[in-house]
This record gives structure tokens, sequence and C-alpha cells, in this order.
């Protein structure tokens, strides 16, 4: 291929403007020009191409969010919004496409391959809810984000000898929650894959007290509900005094972590890999910390299975 186009899709998430640098760093090296497509899928139907070169790629590897821009699109679904994409793309020359995103995002690259125009998927979301690879880009620097809030939380709230409902990320994966709440010494961890009785939590929190524990933390994904519904249940079970906090958006900012930054980097120039052999149809990933791909239809129906053992140990650990 001798031009190609990169594109960040859905939520954003530290480390994609690792992989856009990368990929743009690299795909100039192997001889390609490189578009830029912005917003998304959006800026795709849009027609909002515009030439990468090295420079306008320089200074932006600390950056959190992406310098592309994001956005959801709907129209992308139907068979009409993606026969304009690829109408738009072979206007422009573009002969493969990398798309940054989550599993939204995949869909629209699947659409792509399946209808003979190439496309390499890099897993951009923090909630790490991917089965195929073992991390996502982002997800390492938002649970840091997320530690540093709960460092800060758990000192006023040892001060004033209260319970704090922490509300992070999560929909359907509670990993956020899970890795944030082992670093963070959480005394208990709420996830949607594991379902736990609030009478029990409020026992194991009066039971915490009984041993001298004045204050506590309780993460929470927020698929599994919200901060404040859960902080009057534990109110209304319990003499204790509970407060709720929601991370919110919070959680995808920041400069990425040097995990993050490497991931990007990698999965960049993996990307561009593949594309320069004429090869489409597959997501990066990394397993056993080992950076691989895999074919996109295959990966995206892989059911991410929750880690049990890891939530037992976060909650013996916690005591």
């Amino acid at each position: 291929m001798k031009r190609i186009g990169i594109l960040t899709s859905g939520g954003d998430a530290p480390g994609m403007n690792a992989a856009i640098r990368a990929a743009v760093r690299y795909g100039i090296y192997a001889g390609m020009e490189v578009f830029g497509i912005e917003r998304g899928y959006t800026g795709l139907l849009e027609d909002k191409f515009i030439p990468m070169s090295m420079r306008s790629v320089s200074d932006i590897i600390q950056r959190g969010g992406t310098i592309l821009k994001t956005a959801r699109c709907p129209e992308f679904k139907t068979k009409e919004g993606q026969a304009k994409g690829i109408e738009n793309l072979k206007k422009h020359g573009v002969e493969g496409l990398i798309v940054i995103g989550g599993d939204g995002s995949f869909m629209g690259a699947k659409a792509l391959s399946e209808q003979g125009f190439p496309a390499i998927g890099i897993p951009g979301t923090i909630d790490n809810d991917l089965a195929y690879t073992d991390y996502t880009l982002g997800f390492d620097t938002a649970c840091n984000t997320i530690l540093d809030a709960i460092n800060k939380i758990r000192d006023t709230m040892s001060s004033h000898e209260r319970v704090s409902i922490i509300e992070v990320m999560g929909r359907n994966c509670g990993d956020l929650a899970l890795y944030a709440g082992l670093g963070g010494g959480a005394e208990v961890i709420i996830v949607p894959e594991h379902t736990v009785d609030i009478n029990r939590i409020a026992e194991r929190l009066l039971a915490s007290k009984a041993r001298g524990k004045a204050s506590a933390i309780v993460m929470l994904a927020e698929g599994a509900g919200h901060a404040d519904d859960i902080a009057a249940q534990i109110k209304n079970a319990t003499d204790l005094s509970v407060r709720s906090t929601v991370l919110g958006h919070l959680q995808r900012g920041g400069s990425p972590s040097m995990k993050d930054r490497f991931l990007g980097t990698s999965w960049g120039v993996h990307a561009v890999k593949l594309l320069e052999k004429g090869i489409g149809n597959r997501i990066c990933g990394i397993r056993d910390n080992k950076i691989y791909d895999m074919d996109i239809v295959e990966g995206c129906k892989m059911k991410k299975p929750f880690d049990l053992e890891l939530y037992n140990m976060a909650s013996i650990v916690s005591r």
C-alpha cells in the first residue's frame, strides 16, 4: 500500500496519540502517505481527511485524548453509510484504514473489511472489555488516575471516619473497579460480573469497624449500580457515615502511562506493517506480554471471562 488512513472512534483513551504518532511515522518510513481522518466515522462520511507528516505528530506522545478528535456515528452502521465511507476513502486514494477504538469501532472496521476494504483495529478503550487482548489502550492510565483519586478520598474519609462509595466507569466489565480497587486497598469491590448482597457488604463494613477500621473504600463499577443508591442502602443497613463520589470523565483524561505509550506505539507500528502487506480484517492485541494480531470476526466474538480468583484475592487482602 502507498496511502493509508487513521481514525479514532468512540470514547477517547490515553495512548491514542501514541498510536497515531507511531502509525504516521512508521508509515512514512515505509514510503507511504498517511491521512488522518478527523472525528472518527463521522469525519469519514463528512470527508474530513488531512495529510499527516512527521511534524504533525510531534510532541503528542505525552498528551491524553486524541488529536484527530472522536465521535460516535450511528449512520456508519448502515450499508449506505459504509458505502459512502469507502467512496470517500477511494476518492483520496487511501488503500487501507487503521481504526483505534473499542468494540463498536471494530464493528465498523469489520464491515469495511467484509466489503473488501482492508482495515486494522487497535483496541483503544479504558474499560479493558475486549476478551482477545490482555489489556486495552488507556486502561493502565485510567487505573492510575483512579488510584490517585482513591488516595485523596481515603485521606478525608479517614479524617471523618466515613465510608466512601467511589463509582468508576465499566458498564459491562468491572476491570477498572477490580484492578484499581485491588491496587488502592478498597475494602469492598462491586462489579457487574459478580452479584453481591448489600447486607453482606454492610456486615463486612461493620466487622471491619469492630476490628478498629473506622473508614473504608467501596469501589463500584457503574454497571453494578449507582453510587448514591449504594450509599443510601448502606446507610439504611448500618449506623455508618457514608459519602459517594462519581469520578466520571476524569478517568479518561491525563498523560498516558509508560505502559499505554508502549502499547500505542507497538500497535501503531504493527498495524502499518499489516497494511503494508495488504492484510486487513485483523485486530491488534497483547497476549502473555507479546504483541500479536487476530481475525477481527473471531476476536469480536470472544466473551471476556471474569477473573474470580483476582476478585477473591482482593477481598481477602483488604480485610
